[in-house]
C-alpha cells in the first residue's frame, strides 16, 4: 500500500499497523480517523514534529533537504507536503454576501423613465381609445344582431325552465338505477323529483301569471325611458342567449400576439441549438453550468435574462451564432440581442427578447422636434435603445464618428446632433455635407459656412474652413491662458465663457458628412487629416467639436490617427471586422461589439461606443426635409433673437483663402533672412517642399506661370513683385522677384485687418 503522503513518517507507522491483523481478537486496538487526520495537518509543520529540528540548521538548501534530512537515513525521504487547499475551505461571510449582492430596482425602470411612463400612458389611452371608437360604430350592428336572435334566446330560456320544471337532470341517475334494478335507489330519486317538480311547478305558474302582469303595468304606469330600457335590457339578454357559440355578437377590438413568455427552459434550449460543445456537455448534465444569476424579469417591451455560460464560453461565442440563437427562441433576429456584460466575466450574458423585432416597432419622436432649447454643454438626444429608452450623447469634450454602408442610416444618424447644435444659438456651425445630395440643405439657414458636393472646389472649401477652425484654435488657447483662475478654474471652456461673446469661446461645430472624399483626396486629403487629427486632440477644452460621417472606414479615406482618437463611436450596419474596428474601436468585434450582424432591414440602427460606460445597441431617430426645415426655423429665430446669427445664414460669404491663411508665413519660412530679393519661381520650388499637397501643383507650372502664380497670390496683401537682377556666371539675370522685407509688414496689416472685423 502506498499513501500520497509517504514522506510522512506517522503515516508509515500507521500504515504498518493497519497491515497487521487488527480484529478484537488479535488484540489490535482500532485507529481513530479524525485524530490520525489532525496528526497528519500537525505533521506537516516542522514546527509541530519532535522528529525534525527547527533551528537554522534545519533550512532547506537549493536540493529541497534540510540538515536534518541529509543526517537521516538515505532510505527514508523526509521532506514535508504542501497541502494546497485547506480541509475545510470557506467562502464570503453572510455579511459580505448581502453587501455585494445586487438591489433590485424598488420602482421599476419604465415608471421612473419619463418618456417610457409617458409611453405607457400614451399607450393606455390609444387602447382604451381605439377600443371605445371600434365599439361604438359597431353599436348599431351589435343591436341587430341582437333583436334577431332574441326568439332563439326565448326558445332557449322556455325550454330550459321547462326542463327546470320536470326536474330533467335527474332522468339519468334514475335511468340508471331502473337499470341495475336497484329499487330503494330509485324509490329514493323519484320521491326527490316529486318534491322538486311540485316546488318548481308552483314557482313556474307564478312567473307564468304574474309575468304578464308585470309587464302590462310597466307598459302602462312607468315612463317611456324606463319601458325602452328594460324592453333593450330583456332583448339584449335573450340575444346573447340565442347567440351561437362559435359566433359572438361582439368582435375584439385589439387582438394579442401571443408572444412565449421568455423562461430558462427556453433559454437553455436555445442555447444548445448552437452547436457549441461545452454548452452541450453542460446540457447533457442536466444544464450544469448554465446559471441564472438574476430572474428572468420584464424590462420594457420584451424580457431580460441573465446567463452565465459554461466554463470556456464567451459571449462572442454566442454573438457568432445569433440567428441560430434566434431560432431557438422562436423569435424574429429582430427580437434577439445578446450583449456582453462589461464589469462581470467574459461569460456573463444579458440576452433581451423583445416582443417585436427592433426595426418594426414605431419611430419614437425626437424629443427636441416641437419644441425645447439646447445647451451642447447638456446631453443631447440622439436615439432610443431596444426597451425605448431615450440614449443622450453629450458632444461638448468630446468629437463623434459616424461610420456605415452606403444606405444604412448615416447621415440621418448625423443629422441628429447638428439640429441640436443648431438649437443652441452661441454654437457655430460649419457644415460640409460631401455626397452632393443635399441631405443637409436645411442646416444653411443657421450655418456660418455650408458646401455641398464632392468636386474639388467644395474639398478646397472644405479645407479652407478645416484651416480656420486649426488656426482658431490657437487664438482660443491664448484667451483662456490669459484668463484669471476663478473665471477658467479648470483651463477649458465652460458655459459662463461660451456666453461671454466677447472672448470667442462660443461651441464650434465642424462637420464633414462623406469625409472619405475630402480624406482620401490626392490633393487635399493629407493636410485635412494632419489638421483633423489636431483639431481632435486639442479642440476638446477649447469648444471646438468635430463631427465625422464616412461610408468607406479604411486607412486611406480615414486616417487611423483620426478614429484612435475620436470619443464618441455610432456604427450603424458594416460588412467586415476591419470595417467595424476602425469605426468602433480596436478588438471591439472581437469582444463581441459586432455591427456586421444588423441586417438590410436595420436601418438607422447600429452600436454607439463612448457615451456610457458600456457599448449601446441604438436606434437613431428619424426627421424627414420638412420636419428639418421646421426645427431650422425655429433655430434661426432664437439666433436672430441672440444676435448670433453668422457667415452663410446671415447673408455674409466667407472669404475663401485657399493658401491665404499660411502663405506669407510660408514665404517668410523658405525665404533666407539674407536673401533680400528672391525670385518668385525659386520660392514657389521652395513652397512646393515645405506644403507639397498644397502647392505642388504651383510647381509642376513653367518658370513663367509659377512667377504669375506667386505675384497673383500676394497682390491681396499689398506685395508687389517686380524684376529682381543677378549676377550668375559673370552674366546678369533678372526674373520677377518680391522683397522679402515686406512679408512681415503684410502679415501683420493681415492679423489688424482681422481683429477689426
Amino acid at each position: 500500500m502506498k499513501h500520497p503522503d509517504e514522506e510522512n513518517d506517522f503515516f508509515n507507522r500507521l500504515e504498518a499497523d493497519m497491515a497487521t491483523d487488527w480484529s478484537p481478537d488479535a488484540g489490535a486496538d482500532v485507529v481513530d480517523l479524525d485524530k490520525a487526520r489532525s496528526a497528519r495537518t500537525e505533521s506537516a509543520d516542522p514546527a509541530t514534529r519532535p522528529d525534525i529540528d527547527a533551528s537554522p540548521d534545519s533550512q532547506p538548501d537549493e536540493s529541497g533537504q534540510t540538515t536534518a534530512d541529509r543526517s537521516a537515513d538515505p532510505g527514508d525521504d523526509e521532506s514535508t507536503a504542501v497541502m494546497v487547499d485547506g480541509p475545510a475551505p470557506t467562502g464570503p461571510g453572510l455579511m459580505d454576501k448581502v453587501r455585494g449582492g445586487k438591489r433590485r430596482d424598488v420602482i421599476p425602470g419604465w415608471a421612473r423613465s419619463k418618456p417610457e411612463f409617458l409611453d405607457a400612458l400614451g399607450w393606455l389611452g390609444g387602447y382604451a381609445w381605439h377600443t371605445t371608437a371600434f365599439h361604438t360604430v359597431r353599436l348599431p350592428w351589435y343591436g341587430l344582431r341582437l333583436a334577431f336572435q332574441a326568439p332563439s334566446g326565448a326558445a332557449k330560456f322556455i325550454g330550459g325552465a321547462m326542463r327546470w320544471v320536470a326536474d330533467a337532470e335527474g332522468e339519468p341517475l334514475r335511468q340508471v338505477a331502473a337499470r341495475r334494478e336497484d329499487v330503494e335507489q330509485y324509490l329514493k330519486l323519484s320521491r326527490q323529483r316529486d318534491n322538486r317538480v311540485k316546488l318548481r311547478g308552483i314557482l313556474a305558474v307564478l312567473a307564468f301569471i304574474l309575468g304578464p302582469v308585470l309587464a302590462l303595468l310597466l307598459f302602462v304606469l312607468a315612463p317611456t325611458w324606463l319601458t325602452v330600457i328594460a324592453v333593450a335590457v330583456l332583448t339584449a339578454g335573450l340575444g346573447f342567449l340565442g347567440a351561437p357559440a362559435d359566433k359572438p355578437v361582439i368582435s375584439r377590438a385589439v387582438v394579442a400576439t401571443e408572444v412565449e413568455r421568455l423562461t430558462s427552459g427556453i433559454v437553455e434550449r436555445a442555447l444548445g441549438a448552437l452547436g457549441i460543445a461545452e454548452i452541450n456537455k453542460a446540457l447533457a448534465k442536466g444544464g450544469e453550468g448554465i446559471k441564472f444569476p438574476a430572474p428572468i424579469t420584464r424590462d420594457g417591451p420584451g424580457w431580460r435574462a441573465d446567463v452565465d455560460l459554461p466554463y470556456g464560453v464567451t459571449v462572442p461565442d454566442i454573438l457568432d451564432r445569433r440567428e441560430k440563437l434566434a431560432s431557438g427562441l422562436r423569435r424574429p433576429l429582430g427580437c434577439v440581442w445578446p450583449e456582453p456584460v462589461a464589469d462581470e466575466h467574459a461569460g456573463r450574458m444579458m440576452l433581451w427578447v423583445g416582443d417585436k423585432a427592433l426595426n418594426k416597432t414605431p419611430k419614437a419622436p425626437w424629443p427636441l422636434a416641437k419644441g425645447g432649447s439646447v445647451s451642447l454643454f447638456k446631453p443631447l438626444p440622439f436615439g432610443t435603445d431596444q426597451r425605448g429608452r431615450n440614449v443622450d450623447i453629450t458632444v461638448m469634450y468630446d468629437n463623434v464618428l459616424i461610420g456605415a454602408m452606403p444606405g444604412m442610416g448615416k447621415t440621418f444618424s448625423l443629422r441628429t446632433p447638428l439640429l441640436a447644435a443648431a438649437l443652441d444659438p452661441l454654437a457655430e456651425l460649419l457644415i460640409w455635407e460631401l455626397k452632393g445630395t443635399g441631405d443637409l440643405d436645411p442646416l444653411k439657414k443657421v450655418a456660418a459656412d455650408y458646401g455641398s458636393g464632392p468636386d474639388d472646389e467644395t474639398c478646397a472649401a472644405a479645407l479652407d474652413s478645416i484651416r480656420y477652425v486649426h488656426k482658431d484654435l490657437e487664438r482660443r488657447a491664448k484667451v483662456i491662458a490669459s484668463l484669471p483662475k476663478d473665471k477658467c478654474p479648470e483651463n477649458k471652456v465652460i458655459p459662463s465663457l461660451a456666453g461671454n461673446r466677447s472672448l470667442g469661446l462660443h461651441p464650434l461645430v465642424l462637420a464633414v458628412d462623406e469625409c472619405q472624399e475630402l480624406f482620401s483626396h490626392e490633393k487635399y486629403g493629407k493636410e485635412a487629416g494632419a489638421l483633423c487629427t489636431a483639431i481632435i486632440k486639442r479642440g476638446r477644452a477649447l469648444g471646438v467639436i468635430l463631427l465625422l460621417a464616412t461610408q468607406r472606414p479604411d486607412k486611406d479615406s480615414l486616417p487611423p490617427a483620426i478614429s484612435a482618437n475620436v470619443g464618441t463611436r455610432f456604427c450603424l450596419r458594416v460588412m467586415g471586422q476591419i470595417e467595424n474596428d476602425m469605426i468602433l474601436g480596436t478588438s471591439t468585434y472581437k469582444n463581441g461589439i459586432r455591427a456586421t450582424s444588423f441586417t438590410k432591414s436595420d436601418k438607422g440602427i447600429g452600436y454607439l461606443v463612448g457615451a456610457s460606460d458600456d457599448p449601446q445597441i441604438v436606434r437613431g431617430y428619424y426627421m424627414d426635409n420638412p420636419a428639418a426645415d421646421a426645427i431650422c426655423d425655429r433655430a434661426r429665430k432664437a439666433r436672430i433673437d441672440a444676435g448670433t446669427l453668422s457667415g452663410l445664414a446671415a447673408g455674409i460669404a466667407p472669404e475663401r483663402r485657399a493658401a491665404a491663411d499660411t502663405l506669407l508665413e510660408d514665404v517668410l519660412a523658405v525665404t533666407p533672412p539674407d536673401e533680400a530679393k528672391p525670385w518668385n519661381d525659386v520660392t514657389v520650388d521652395r513652397l512646393a517642399e515645405l506644403r507639397p499637397e498644397l502647392y505642388g501643383p504651383w510647381a509642376e507650372m513653367e518658370p513663367a506661370d509659377k512667377a504669375r502664380q506667386l505675384t497673383t497670390a500676394l497682390k491681396p496683401y499689398g506685395v508687389t513683385t517686380g524684376q529682381v537682377a543677378r549676377r550668375i556666371n559673370g552674366k546678369t539675370v533678372n526674373r520677377t522677384g518680391f522683397e522679402r522685407s515686406r512679408i512681415p509688414t503684410a502679415i501683420a496689416e493681415r492679423d489688424h485687418r482681422r481683429d477689426a472685423s
